[in-house]
């Protein structure tokens, strides 16, 4: 039976409450001579006093109150100005309002008039003799200003009603009643009651933003003053009415005779579609309560002293608005109260079989979910009744996921407030304070809203698309701490890492945190990482990828334990603004580092656990632009680089696997067995659960385990992930097969679309590009079900935008000869022109080993800052892979040991080629400095390196492995990232 409602197909389409309500009463004329307009004011403003009403019951736009006392006042200011609503009060004088709104309502027939009258005799009688077809209302001035606030919402939800429940099915209170001085004096109480209920609920919306939005969509009232009147809004509205309250003697037709029992009438008319619309009778002849009674209504004796707080208790108790309770349906006694939709979810089982059915076949629930504006789920669950399923397990069970997934759906792609009470498992993001969430943060927050307004991310079977839970504190809570510890005066000196980090860890974070961060170990039960989102990070121009440090903690039983990890890894991340490298960084990209503001994200590691290990099944990063095509590729259709457990491996310029999204099937490193062997994955880093981190050091990866890709396959990781290598047959076979090497090759991913991870990478970097309007770099990780059922769940970790450099190349750089050019690549990275470069600094090529790369970083880092110090740039050589933390890959430096360098050239040796190196923060910063890369390896006939002409010039410093040269003219660079090819030419050649 509960196929048939299909609950995990069950897609909720957010409800856009900000096309709701959007016509509105701005201005408003009053017409009324001055002694009457002072009684309304009663000496104050009035648009003060509606101000004052707006903001009590936290309303936008309160509309302009423009004052006159006669008809040619009036005619003038409807001339210059234009009028949502005009308002006129007769007084007992010459001076005619209902005149003077006849003759407004001829000339300006589309705005509303209402007539205000303090009621006497004369009055009275007059009103009955009176046509007032030309006016929408009369009310009587009981001397109360939120009849002002009723008049003009009630104008306002009669101008919005048909579009707002034909948009998300908006609810309506059908009032029913011809008495003015009544409808005057329940109208403001119905209003307020409604607003004020409004209030309540909204706060369930996740930020403020959205509980302004959230009010939008409050219940709207109708007032019909006859039976016809009332019957036709039923019948036009009747699937969204919350409830009617109707008096009983009043008009069947306008200007008819009244009915004594028009309002009985319409109750059993009602009756026979609906048994169960709460109906409310309210009359001064108390013998009609036997008519409710029979009809199954409320009744309210209008002759009573309290009969305002009785309606607000009716229709509180029976439209759906304030706490649901749960009754005893023999005895009507209070079982279980719920406040909010967490509430509801938690307590649906436990609730007793007997009081449910006695909801639900009533349809309390859909109703509750109607007055609190869950327009959603009350449309999927109001049809769902007791006669269609007639099984409460069932329908407890509907009920809960349709509650699960309305909430997974309001908390996707919403920076929600952090509330301890309403953080659970279906939270998905929330900040702490209220500064700034930091680039990171502001990534992760758009990366889930994308996802959320695209339905195609839903349309996978076998794999779900997320971000990690996550929690940002926000940069306030950076001023506080440093502001309060006084760590400014530390943080800025010239002290060392460590001596920075002491003082940081020493100093205490706010205490108000604690419970918090108790709340967010209870939610997420893994380990968590605790990230740098700092302001200047991933800003469009310059992105801070890899300067700041991220540590990762593991999750212990030990709260107190987690705690002091948790608050010792949160002022690591702190400290390192202003470590070393940082300030260096500071300095290259012109950043003072005062204006630099830290935000902390707090996120679920992606992975899944093997005994003392945690890792994802793999980590990658995705480019929208691919500088490296091969074969058919597209430099538009991106690169994605692949590897098998946490992204450090990749951020460190490990061996990953690079493919193309759109060509999953042409994976270079597999194509040929060789490669397949030498140039694939062998290492992969994963969290040391055993390692509680008791003295944090400068070295955020110290509790991350290297470890060999054997291990992973102990660990049963390797199912769809790799390959095994034959020796016998001399052949590589897709999947895991006992004995042979393991190679990582994901074959089963990409080749056999085990999981749909190339596809899921082509929406997320079209997307991406499209909304970012510029080409991205995204991380994610992954991990695979355990079970056989090759479902899995791909985690967004980030997104920041990939700079291209604006000047444009219109030569084709084939057609400069080689013996111009100092260096040639047919394989760079880059895009533009330089012509401002005097200086080359290269590594000494005669007697190289690897085994002294180390101090060679040491030596390039001491020239670099010499260039850093006078301002100047310089093109940097050297063999094998710049930036690997693996010293025989290459040299070791880090971005700001060569952040003056503008071209950076891996040179091959005959007997020391590595492949060009990419995918890295490494390669981030480079672009994001316009900063080309040229990849050369000479000996094979790929590209130019000049190094006798270099050799024959006279050097300005010379050390054991480096030679710098400088000319006296500027050497011209020149690439093109579409082709990939640069040049850096001999001075003034070819001019």
């Amino acid at each position: 039976m509960l196929s048939k409602y299909k609950l995990n197909q069950l897609y909720f389409k957010d409800t856009q409450f900000a096309n709701l309500m959007t016509r509105r009463i701005f201005n408003v004329l009053l017409i009324a001579n001055p002694y009457d307009a002072f009684m309304l004011e009663d000496d104050g403003r009035i648009d003060e006093k509606i101000f004052n009403e707006y903001t009590s019951l936290s309303l936008r736009y309160p509309p302009r109150f423009s004052q006159v006392s006669t008809e040619e006042e009036a005619l003038a200011q409807l001339e210059n100005m234009s009028f949502d609503l005009v308002i006129c009060m007769p007084s007992t004088g010459d001076n005619d309002s209902f005149d003077i709104g006849r003759h407004i309502k001829e000339k300006y027939e589309h705005i509303p008039i209402v007539i205000l009258t303090p009621f006497s005799h004369g009055i009275t009688k007059r009103i009955i003799n009176e046509d007032l077809s030309a006016f929408e209302y009369v009310f009587c001035w009981l001397g109360n200003t939120d009849l002002l606030v009723s008049i003009i919402k009630l104008i306002e939800d009669k101008m919005n009603l048909e579009h707002d429940v034909q948009e998300v099915g908006v609810q309506l209170i059908l009032l029913v009643e011809d008495g003015i001085r009544f409808y005057s004096s329940i109208l403001p109480n119905l209003y307020k009651f409604v607003l004020k209920q409004s209030q309540e609920f909204s706060t369930e919306a996740l930020n403020a933003h959205q509980r302004t939005l959230r009010m939008r969509g409050r219940p709207k009232i109708v007032l019909a003053r006859t039976y016809q009147e009332a019957m036709e809004i039923y019948h036009k509205y009747q699937n969204n009415i919350l409830g009617v309250i109707t008096d009983v003697r009043f008009p069947k037709v306008e200007r008819g005779e009244k009915d004594g029992l028009a309002g009985i009438k319409l109750c059993a008319e009602i009756r026979k579609n609906d048994p169960f619309v709460p109906l409310i009778i309210q009359s001064s002849e108390s013998e009609n309560s036997s008519y409710a009674v029979k009809y199954g209504a409320s009744f309210i004796d209008k002759n009573s002293k309290k009969m305002d707080v009785d309606l607000r208790r009716i229709v509180s108790d029976n439209f759906g608005f304030g706490d649901f309770i749960f009754r005893n349906p023999d005895t009507g006694e209070e079982i279980a109260r719920v406040r909010n939709l967490k509430e509801l979810q938690n307590i649906l089982f436990a609730v007793p079989a007997e009081s449910f059915l006695y909801h639900i076949s009533r349809n309390h629930v859909s109703r509750w979910f109607y007055s609190r504006a869950m327009f959603p789920v009350a449309e999927f669950l109001k049809p769902i009744t007791w006669n269609s399923l007639q099984d409460v397990d069932a329908h407890r069970k509907i009920i809960f996921e349709a509650i699960v997934k309305y909430r997974k759906m309001k908390n996707q792609g919403v920076v929600a407030v952090f509330k301890r009470d309403r953080f659970d498992r279906y939270s998905n993001f929330a900040r702490i304070g209220d500064g700034s969430l930091g680039g990171k943060g502001r990534g992760l927050a758009f990366i889930d809203n994308m996802v959320k307004r695209h339905p195609e991310f839903e349309e996978f079977e076998n794999a779900r698309i997320a971000i990690p839970k996550t929690v940002v504190l926000c940069t306030d809570v950076f001023d506080e701490f440093m502001d309060t510890n006084n760590l400014y005066q530390i943080a800025l000196s010239d002290a060392d890492d460590a001596t920075i980090l002491k003082y940081f860890l020493k100093a205490k974070l706010p205490d108000r945190l604690v419970e918090d961060f108790f709340t967010f170990f209870d939610v997420v039960k893994s380990p968590i990482a605790i990230r740098s989102s700092s302001l200047l990070e991933d800003s469009h121009y310059q992105p801070f990828a890899g300067i700041y440090s991220t540590y990762m903690i593991p999750y212990l039983d030990d709260r107190y334990e987690m705690l002091r990890m948790l608050s010792d890894a949160i002022k690591g991340v702190y400290a390192s603004v202003y470590f070393r490298d940082s300030k260096a960084y500071m300095q290259a990209t012109s950043n003072v580092i005062d204006q630099e503001k830290m935000a902390v994200i707090l996120q679920e590691v992606v992975g899944n656990q093997y005994g003392d290990r945690y890792y994802p099944s793999m980590s990658g990063v995705a480019r929208s632009l691919n500088y490296y095509p091969l074969g058919d590729e597209k430099a538009e259709e991106g690169t994605v680089n692949l590897a098998l457990g946490l992204g450090k491996y990749i951020v460190d310029g490990g061996m990953t696997l690079r493919f193309s999204p759109y060509h999953p099937n042409q994976v270079l490193q597999t194509s040929e067995m060789e490669i397949a062997l030498k140039e694939t994955q062998t290492r992969f880093y994963a969290l040391d659960l055993k390692n509680a981190g008791h003295d944090f050091s400068i070295d955020d990866g110290f509790n991350l385990l290297k470890l060999h890709v054997k291990e992973a396959e102990n660990d049963g990781a390797l199912r769809y992930i790799a390959s095994t290598y034959d020796p016998y047959d001399q052949i590589i076979r897709d999947g895991l097969y006992p004995g042979g090497r393991k190679v990582i090759t994901f074959a089963n991913i990409l080749q056999h679309d085990v999981f749909p991870l190339a596809r899921i990478l082509q929406l997320v970097l079209k997307y991406g590009e499209q909304e970012m309007r510029r080409p991205v770099e995204i991380e994610f990780a992954a991990t695979l079900s355990r079970e056989h059922d090759k479902s899995g769940t791909f985690y967004l970790l980030q997104i920041r935008p990939i700079v291209d450099s604006k000047e444009m190349l219109d030569e084709d750089l084939n057609e400069i000869p080689d013996e111009d050019v100092i260096l040639r690549s047919y394989n760079s990275l880059g895009h533009g022109i330089m012509n401002d470069i005097y200086d080359v600094v290269y590594v000494k090529t005669d007697n190289y080993s690897a085994s002294n790369n180390q101090t060679i970083a040491w030596e390039i880092e001491k020239i670099n800052q010499q260039f850093l110090n006078e301002g100047k740039n310089y093109v940097l050589v050297g063999p094998g892979r710049w930036g690997s933390s693996d010293t025989w890959l290459g040299i070791p430096v880090k971005w700001p040991h060569i952040s003056a360098a503008r071209v950076i050239v891996e040179a091959g040796l005959t007997n020391y080629r590595v492949d060009p190196s990419q995918g890295t923060h490494f390669f981030q910063n480079l672009t994001s400095f316009g900063v080309g890369y040229f990849t050369i390896n000479a000996f094979m006939n790929d590209g130019v390196y000049n190094q006798d002409f270099l050799n024959a010039q006279p050097a300005v410093e010379e050390t054991k492995y480096l030679r710098h040269v400088c000319f006296e003219k500027p050497m011209m660079v020149k690439m093109d990232g579409k082709k990939k090819l640069g040049v850096v030419m001999i001075p003034d050649a070819g001019r």
